[in-house]
């Protein structure tokens, strides 16, 4: 899962993406809505985290923007406004929730991990043969033995889940596992995908399609 925090507050902007990194997701932040539209203009995230009060071009306009794109990520808007008239406002701009400051932080990664599960490809809860992986709980099992995954091996399988038999190629896996701070060009995924296997066990469940990506 991969989330962008839209906050010109950096302090608070921080705050929100390491909690969202140790729930698991690949986080990217960035300060201004000029940013933010072009971070999400070349990046398929899952979520937006938007602060409405932004310098630049206001936190209206990109929800505004971001939800008119095709297949676009869903859209939790933060604000200190947070009464009935600013809730209504800011999901008829396009955004799909909405989270008054202060919030508690277990509830924005409730809301957050909600709004992912909205897509029809991804339950809650998935099986393919003995393999079990819940995205709620961020728990993965095969047979009645439980994984202990790191954060990337289970982003990882929740993806190759999600496909439901589609290969997934490693520019997609790079793309919502890890953050903008990874290198492109490194072999981060095949590593991680040894790992991953060695921990899967026998019989193999991921199959590598030769030129193309992976696939459960």
């Amino acid at each position: 899962m991969r989330v962008l925090v839209v906050e010109d507050h950096t302090t608070l902007a921080a705050r929100i993406a390491e909690g969202l990194r140790d729930a698991g997701m690949a986080v990217d932040v960035v300060h201004d809505g000029a940013t933010a539209l072009d971070f999400a203009g070349q990046t398929a995230y899952d979520v937006v985290l938007l602060d409405r009060d932004l310098p630049g071009v206001h936190g209206d306009q990109v929800c505004r923007t971001l939800a008119a794109a095709e297949g676009g990520a869903r859209i939790l808007m933060l604000t200190a406004a947070s009464g009935v008239d600013e809730r209504v406002d800011g999901l008829e701009l396009g955004a799909d929730d909405y989270l008054g400051k202060p919030f508690a932080f277990h509830e924005l990664v409730a809301r957050v991990r909600a709004l992912c599960r909205r897509v029809p490809s991804a339950p809650p809860v998935a099986r393919r043969g003995d393999l079990t992986v819940d995205r709620a709980r961020h728990r993965a099992g095969r047979g009645t033995r439980a994984l202990s995954l790191t954060r990337k091996e289970f982003g990882i399988l929740e993806l190759l889940v999600a496909a439901d038999g589609a290969v997934v190629s490693a520019e997609e896996l790079l793309e919502h596992v890890w953050d903008a701070h990874v290198d492109p060009f490194s072999n981060i995924v095949s590593v991680t995908m040894t790992r991953l296997r060695r921990k899967l066990g026998s019989p193999p469940l991921i199959e590598t399609v030769v030129g193309k990506g992976y696939r459960i």
